[in-house]
């Protein structure tokens, strides 16, 4: 869910400051089933808002969200050669969670509209031609792509639930295949699935996967207590955080979570986010400085 609609559905009286993030980048190596991770670099070393990071497919830049003197969310890319973030868009809305689309060729958001609707938006590459994805799916929060046309979503309500949609019928609404999710949206290395995060008041959490093609549902681990965040390596280890650690689930080492890296020591703390580079070379954190 978006930090903004978390403060407006609990009716506060004036609007609440976004959380003070920033994104850090560290080598990311895996050797026997292990994930090794660098010493990370701070890259958005300023106050304020700067999360959401998604690499691109060429793994050279990633993208994320940033919330700047004018107090709007707009996208930016960051080089990791140069080092150098460019702001992508200046619009009036704003707009969070950019992703990749499927071709490539731009990126998707969920876009807050002006009357604060929620919906899924694209962009072309350089930030330009913005254009409706979904047009009657709404409130969305979160959003994966699944293949070449189908979107898992994240759609906001009480509970939350996970939606199957097709971006080839804008209009259809949306198929609810789970209930009570989490805000961590997934593709599955080298399927047609998303993995997600379900609560349930007697299992605990459950990091599960959903076929967008079959819609089956399959369960894969039970999440860390206390977090929310995960991201897949290319290999299919699920990397998760917790405080200031970083634990790993690799099925092929007996399926238990098993501690990667604690990241106190390079002055991180309350680690959320996480995401990997394509060819799994780099490793995306947010968190706050310590």
């Amino acid at each position: 869910m978006l930090w903004h609609t978390l403060f407006a559905l609990q009716a506060v009286a004036a609007p609440a400051a976004p959380p003070a993030t920033d994104i850090y980048v560290a080598s990311l190596h895996v050797a026997d089933g292990r994930v090794q991770v660098g010493t990370p670099v701070n890259v958005t070393a300023r106050p304020g808002y700067d999360n959401q990071p998604f690499f691109l497919p060429d793994g050279r830049a990633f993208l994320y969200t940033s919330i700047r003197e004018d107090s709007q969310a707009d996208i930016y890319r960051y080089d990791i050669q140069s080092r150098i973030s460019i702001r992508l868009n200046t619009t009036r809305e704003s707009e969070y969670s950019p992703t990749p689309l499927p071709d490539g060729k731009g990126f998707s958001v969920v876009r807050v509209e002006a009357d604060s609707t929620q919906r899924l938006w694209a962009f072309d590459a350089d930030g330009t031609r913005p254009r409706l994805v979904l047009d009657s799916i709404k409130p969305v929060g979160y959003h994966a792509w699944g293949d070449a046309h189908t979107l898992v979503l994240f759609v906001l309500g009480a509970p939350p639930t996970l939606q199957i949609a097709d971006a080839s019928a804008p209009g259809h609404p949306g198929e609810v295949v789970a209930r009570d999710i989490g805000r961590s949206l997934q593709r599955v290395p080298g399927r047609a699935a998303v993995a997600f995060l379900q609560r349930d008041s007697a299992a605990g959490a459950w990091i599960k996967e959903v076929d967008v093609r079959t819609r089956v549902v399959t369960p894969l681990v039970r999440a860390l207590e206390g977090a929310d965040f995960f991201t897949w390596t290319p290999g299919g280890i699920v990397l998760m955080a917790r405080g200031t650690k970083l634990y790993q689930w690799n099925p092929r080492r007996g399926g238990e979570w098993e501690e990667a890296a604690d990241l106190g020591a390079a002055g991180l703390t309350n680690v959320t986010r996480l995401a990997v580079s394509p060819k799994g070379d780099r490793l995306a954190i947010v968190a706050v400085p310590r």
